[in-house]
């Protein structure tokens, strides 16, 4: 097998290994998002981390108005205060 080939073959194990990685993290985000949905389906007031099982809580600290995980493994936000915060992010000099 000459260099050239070995580096084909190299290039390829390397894009397959991402390309596996990428799908773990697809279904995880996936099965946490649908741990959510369900327990807001169920009417839970106080949702808790899909993660953690910790409460969530506000995020007055940075004013975004969502829920986060106290320990640090996400962040809920309503698609108006995403709506916001790009619109922040796109005209900072308007504050």
């Amino acid at each position: 097998m000459s260099n050239g080939e070995k580096d084909k073959l190299g290039e390829l194990m390397h894009s397959a290994r991402i390309a596996r990685e990428l799908e773990w993290v697809r279904k995880h985000e996936e099965e946490l998002l649908a741990k959510l949905r369900l327990r807001t389906k169920a009417g839970e007031q106080n949702a808790s981390c899909p993660e953690c099982d910790k409460k969530l809580v506000e995020d007055a600290e940075h004013g975004t108005g969502g829920l986060v995980c106290p320990e640090r493994h996400g962040a809920w936000l309503s698609w108006d205060t995403i709506v916001k915060m790009l619109d922040r992010l796109a005209h900072p000099e308007s504050k």
